[in-house]
């Protein structure tokens, strides 16, 4: 059989410490224009509820590619094992 080695992506803790950063940044921000903004409780409660909803759709939608990619490079991992185990039974030279 073939031994393919699967590279591991995986970011650095800078990258890490920046998406959170930039995320934390944007959430501050908006929470801090909702509170001055010059506006009713209920309007203002309303931006405040749709925020929070995007903020975790955003979650959801982030956690569903990632589990379709993990499902799609199972998925070819199988496949493949199972070219390569093809490949290795196969015997060009046997008589039929």
């Amino acid at each position: 059989m073939s031994e393919t080695s699967v590279v591991k992506q995986q970011g650095t803790a800078a990258f890490y410490g920046q998406a959170v950063l930039s995320f934390g940044t944007a959430l501050g921000a908006v929470g801090l224009g909702i509170f001055f903004l010059d506006a009713g409780a209920w309007v203002r409660a309303f931006l405040a509820i749709g925020v929070l909803y995007l903020v975790t759709s955003c979650f959801t939608l982030a956690k569903v590619v990632r589990d379709r990619q993990d499902e799609e490079r199972i998925v070819s991992r199988v496949d493949q094992a199972r070219l390569d185990k093809f490949l290795a039974d196969h015997d060009p030279l046997q008589k039929l």
